[in-house]
């Protein structure tokens, strides 16, 4: 186990930042939590009206996991967890848990899972039977939670500040997530019960030197390439994305590359296009976005010219870019402009072209989703408090409206299943 990062840096660092803007202004300081809570079940939690597909014979730490049923053989309501914060005004309990219905898009239910601080991130396993959240806290932690009995299985101290996003290794074996507030990223084994084991690396951005306006590194996205060999790590404080090697065995990481963006950018989040040799950077401080051609072999990421949001140039942050499944369309969501831009993906992934933008019918949507059929786009609105849906057109890739938007206090993220 590696309990400190290479190389070494405080956990302190700029804490003020756009996600937070309007949403926890007057809250209390935010509370630590231990580095490794108990495994418990909570009796507050309330469990999805469905249930995700039940789980088969248990498997060793080395295997792989099973497969998630296909989304064409999915039918009835399916699972919806939904991020939030804790620790503001108005702020949820935990981890919220709702259902939607993949023909419509409509939302029920409203239960949540409690024992878990301002998660504001979530992702699934691969094998759809643990779902993990960040603890965005000073005292940042990670937690795992077994579906679809939503028992809390523990929390581990992910060794940095603000953790703000975290992704799951393709193998099924390692969590990674990345320390917004103090520029670092992290790697967790995952045991055969979902459950998390002791951090195995912690690595802290001490260069390049912070961008303008920037007090330090700031890692907002830790995420796996297609080619399953290398890991980004996307830092809006340093205008920088790492590239990184995962020793599956030890669970560590070694430094292949660096791609720098142009100084004061605040590159936030990078979405490939499925063929795996292009991908999009949503910059948010510059308001615009990159197209970078990307090498699966040496894991090396040339970014390329800026592009407009399409927002007009007042005050916008860009915060996500998504990539439908056929790789015909992208979409940003926009902060600001509360609005969701829509791109056509031409040359096989080498260009975007503005096509226009979308009221997202939302108050600062925070974090877009697709369901995993890629016929419905979810968005969490942080200052509305709301989650709004949308049809999405197959050929077109337009944008449609469905139903009301759905309650859900300072919704910063929104997780299909």
């Amino acid at each position: 186990m590696n309990s400190g990062a290479r190389p070494s840096r405080g956990a302190g660092g700029d804490w003020s930042r756009r996600r937070f803007v309007g949403a926890l202004a007057g809250a209390a300081a935010i509370a630590a939590v231990p580095a490794c809570a108990a495994p418990r079940k909570d009796p507050a939690v309330t469990p999805p009206l469905p249930k995700t597909p039940p789980a088969g014979p248990s498997a060793s730490a080395s295997a792989a996991p099973s497969a998630p049923s296909s989304p064409a053989a999915r039918s009835g309501p399916r699972p919806l967890f939904l991020g939030t914060y804790t620790s503001g005004d108005g702020g949820g309990k935990g981890i919220g848990v709702a259902a939607y219905d993949p023909a419509t898009g409509e939302i029920t239910g409203g239960g949540v899972v409690t024992g878990v601080e301002n998660p504001s991130f979530l992702a699934v396993h691969p094998d759809g039977r643990t779902l993990y959240a960040v603890d965005e806290q000073t005292a940042g932690a990670v937690t795992a939670v077994r579906l679809p009995e939503n028992e809390v299985l523990g929390s581990r101290s992910t060794g940095g500040a603000g953790p703000c996003h975290l992704s799951v290794h393709p193998s099924g074996r390692w969590l990674l997530s990345a320390n917004y507030a103090s520029g670092s990223v992290a790697v967790h084994p995952v045991g055969a019960s979902g459950a998390l084991g002791e951090r195995t690396d912690l690595v802290a951005h001490t260069s390049p030197a912070p961008g303008p306006g920037q007090q330090g590194p700031h890692a907002h996205q830790f995420v796996t390439a297609p080619d399953g060999g290398h890991l980004l790590a996307v830092d809006l404080g340093t205008d920088t994305v790492y590239t990184y090697r995962l020793d599956e065995t030890r669970g560590t990481l070694t430094e292949v590359s660096r791609a720098r963006t142009r100084p004061g950018a605040g590159p936030r989040h990078l979405t490939f296009h499925p063929g795996g040799r292009y991908a999009y950077l949503a910059d948010e401080v510059a308001d615009t976005v990159t197209v970078c051609g990307y090498d699966p072999a040496t894991g090396r990421l040339s970014v390329g010219e800026p592009q407009s949001t399409g927002t007009g140039g007042g005050t916008n942050y860009p915060a996500q870019l998504l990539v439908t499944p056929n790789g015909s369309y992208a979409f940003l969501a926009n902060r600001g402009h509360d609005s969701l831009t829509r791109y056509a993906i031409e040359a096989g992934g080498a260009r975007l072209r503005l096509l226009d933008t979308v009221p997202v019918g939302g108050d600062f949507p925070r974090h877009i989703a697709l369901s995993p059929d890629g016929r419905l786009l979810f968005a969490a609105n942080q200052r509305s408090g709301t989650v709004t849906v949308f049809e999405v057109d197959q050929e077109s890739g337009g944008l449609r409206r469905t139903g009301e938007p759905f309650a859900s206090p300072l919704a910063v993220c929104a997780l299909p299943l």
